[in-house]
């Protein structure tokens, strides 16, 4: 397999997160998505994602696998072991719509696109810009606190799919200056995870187009 990622997207994080746990081995092409580079709008990208978006996972028979949530299903599906998703109806849905809180209703709002767009077209600067994304991000947060249990994971006392959303979500709330002390469920979860080794690899620092610190 090969996994089309960048090391600071929010999406990507979330399938590395996955393939570790899954012990899965894939080769990474990393894309930079910076304004001087964009490689996600170049045609040799396009050919793989049209919609000029990371992540994309090229499986060994040539099938591309586009959007996060639909290859974490994926891998969930055809390596069920272990299993991301809990054995209650309830719980699984529970833990789906955690990661939708995450995927559709949080995400979107700091993509590299939005962040472009209020920038470049709405003139915008970088605190204003900062604030913005705060806001909303705080405003999931909240609903994702109230949500989750005590026991250290988001649901239940195993990892789920709404964990490997989360913690993605953690890392891009901090570097939009959001106040994480007011949730401390959420902290307890981030603890945890990232006490993990599946958790560790995945990190951004971790990944070979990180920019050396």
């Amino acid at each position: 397999m090969k996994l089309y990622t960048h090391w600071r997207s929010s999406a990507s994080y979330r399938v590395r997160i996955a393939l570790n746990l899954k012990a899965l081995s894939c080769e990474h092409v990393t894309l930079d998505l910076t304004r001087q580079r964009a490689d996600q709008h170049r045609p040799e990208y396009r050919r793989v994602n049209s919609q000029g978006v990371v992540p994309s996972l090229e499986l060994d028979n040539g099938t591309v696998l586009m959007q996060s949530m639909a290859i974490i299903e994926y891998l969930e599906e055809t390596c069920p072991e272990p299993s991301l998703l809990p054995k209650s109806a309830e719980d699984r849905a529970l833990v789906r719509a955690l990661s939708q809180i995450v995927c559709a209703d949080t995400h979107p709002l700091h993509t590299t696109r939005l962040i472009g767009y209020l920038g470049e077209v709405l003139l915008l600067d970088q605190d204003s810009i900062d604030r913005w994304i705060a806001h909303w991000s705080s405003t999931s947060l909240r609903t994702i606190e109230g949500l989750i249990g005590k026991d250290g994971f988001c649901v239940g006392e195993a990892i789920t799919m709404a964990d490997v959303f989360l913690i993605p979500e953690i890392y891009a709330a901090r570097r939009f200056k959001v106040d994480l002390e007011p949730f401390e469920r959420i902290r307890r979860v981030e603890e945890r995870c990232n006490g993990l080794a599946a958790f560790q690899l995945a990190h951004p620092s971790r990944q070979p187009d990180a920019p050396l610190s």
